[in-house]
């Protein structure tokens, strides 16, 4: 795949259709041995955003499924929490966490657009990515713990990754490219069916985990995440990047949880 805004390719229509997606999909979002079969063609990674929040669901269900069998062994339910959430960085290799320390380093010590993307660009991780991991971790880890029960922060753990991957599409729909190479440029531009398909699953899916009410809120709550990102984004660098959808998905998850800590507590 090239970085020049690729157009969508011909696509696999039916259920062989959406089992590809789950693979493509699988195969950047996560570490698992998701096998796609053949090349990845441009502009599939965008078309498969309607399975995102099916990504979501595995992780989340590994990392909850995690969380509860600490729980079973009688560790402190911040123990719980720590190690049910480094469950789900090991599924995913760190992708959006890595996003969001990137994000901060360029977004806070960049004097110009082209500084920002030059720092986001650096693999070196500087104070303010540290900062934005130990809020992300801290956030997260003290809410989890805080729920009245393993079995609801598996819950809320589960909502929120579920949820926050089902925005990541509406980044790539409304934002432009900030730059013209890297994972972002090469996975295409968004469309709109795809973002409303990832919108409707995650609020569905969210449904038994969070109630109907508590799904519907989760939902705009992550909405209300991923357009704080894009807002910011688009005035500091002109648009989006893989970056800056790793953030989006951290910032959302944050805010599910939040709403979940609310209906829960």
């Amino acid at each position: 795949m090239d970085g020049t805004g690729p157009e969508h390719t011909t696509r696999t229509s039916g259920v062989r259709g959406w089992v590809r997606d789950i693979a493509v999909a699988g195969l950047f979002l996560t570490r698992l041995p998701f096998r796609p079969g053949g090349v990845v063609g441009p502009g599939e990674l965008a078309d498969a955003g309607r399975v995102y929040p099916l990504i979501g669901l595995l992780v989340g269900g590994l990392a909850g499924g995690m969380l509860m069998l600490m729980s079973g062994l009688y560790l402190h339910p911040l123990a719980c929490a720590f190690i049910g959430l480094a469950a789900g960085v090991l599924v995913t290799g760190g992708l959006h966490e890595d996003g969001l320390a990137d994000v901060a380093d360029g977004f806070g010590g960049g004097s110009d657009r082209d500084s920002k993307l030059r720092i986001m660009r650096d693999s070196r991780i500087g104070a303010y990515g540290v900062l934005a991991l130990v809020f992300s971790v801290g956030i997260r880890v003290s809410i989890l713990a805080g729920l009245p029960g393993p079995g609801l922060a598996a819950v809320s753990l589960l909502s929120a990754a579920v949820l926050s991957r089902a925005v990541l599409p509406v980044i790539m729909v409304f934002l432009p490219l900030a730059r013209t190479d890297g994972l972002a440029a090469s996975a295409g531009r968004g469309s709109v069916p795809a973002m409303a398909l990832a919108l409707v699953i995650g609020v569905v899916l969210a449904w038994p985990l969070m109630g109907l009410t508590g799904a519907i809120v989760g939902g705009l709550g992550a909405l209300a995440a991923a357009g704080s990102v894009g807002l910011i984004a688009q005035r500091q660098i002109g648009g989006y990047t893989g970056d800056v959808l790793g953030t989006t998905q951290q910032v959302a998850e944050i805010t599910v949880l939040i709403i979940a800590g609310a209906i829960f507590l």
